[in-house]
């Protein structure tokens, strides 16, 4: 049984988030499952520290992106979604290749829903873990 309340495809969510800092950083959904998305970044020029690591704030964009989303096409017709809070533990660095996220609801309520977000390296290393808190706001009317 799915939790989504609207058909998604693949195309649809890279679509949706043409022009913004999520295509900009070359993040790119690549999988949708009955209770889960899966979405990845480039590790590259764009994406890294000073250093040459894959910069922390890349892994929560990643992290805000796969939970807003998530969240966004878990909730009902009509409804947003919006971010109330996030927090990020970075465990490993990334200096090359992607690094790949995936979203599960932890909780979904009538107004929040708790996202985690789990992202490992090609070789399958946990490099972070993400929570994030999303209000879920009803239509006005």
């Amino acid at each position: 049984m799915t939790i989504w309340n609207h058909d998604l495809t693949l195309e649809q969510l890279n679509a949706w988030n043409q022009g913004c800092a999520v295509s900009h950083l070359g993040i790119e959904f690549t999988e949708i499952g009955a209770d889960y998305l899966r979405a990845r970044v480039p590790v590259d020029a764009r994406t890294k520290q000073p250093y040459g690591l894959l910069h922390g704030g890349v892994s929560v964009v990643l992290a805000e992106t796969l939970g807003s989303v998530g969240a966004a096409c878990a909730c009902p017709p009509g409804h947003k979604a919006v971010g109330l809070d996030i927090n990020a533990n970075h465990l490993r660095a990334a200096t090359s290749g992607w690094v790949t996220g995936t979203a599960r609801p932890v909780h979904i309520g009538k107004s929040t829903q708790v996202w985690q977000i789990d992202m490992v390296n090609d070789a399958g290393e946990m490099t972070c873990v993400s929570r994030i808190t999303m209000a879920i706001l009803a239509p006005k009317g």
